[in-house]
């Protein structure tokens, strides 16, 4: 499992259109993804669960992967909310 705390720098957040890329690549992955907000966690892979978060431009989360391909969906996920690719 690899688990890390981080700064969101998406222009509006995970809003609407930037969730749905969110959650479409997280999907792409075999592995599990968890974001957490404020105690609050959410599965990474349904929409409506990452808007339920309402995650800001600036907030800070915890970003989980967990599984067999959990390096590259941590790399690929990790750099979609720190806004790099």
């Amino acid at each position: 499992m690899l688990v890390t705390k981080l700064t969101v720098k998406i222009h509006r957040g995970l809003q609407a259109r930037n969730t749905a890329l969110f959650v479409d690549k997280a999907s792409s992955f075999t592995s599990d993804v968890i974001l957490t907000k404020s105690g609050i966690s959410s599965d990474g892979k349904k929409i409506m669960r990452v808007m339920d978060l309402n995650i800001k431009d600036g907030d800070e989360i915890m970003l989980m992967v967990n599984g067999c391909d959990e390096h590259v969906t941590f790399k690929v996920l990790k750099s979609f909310l720190m806004n790099q690719l």
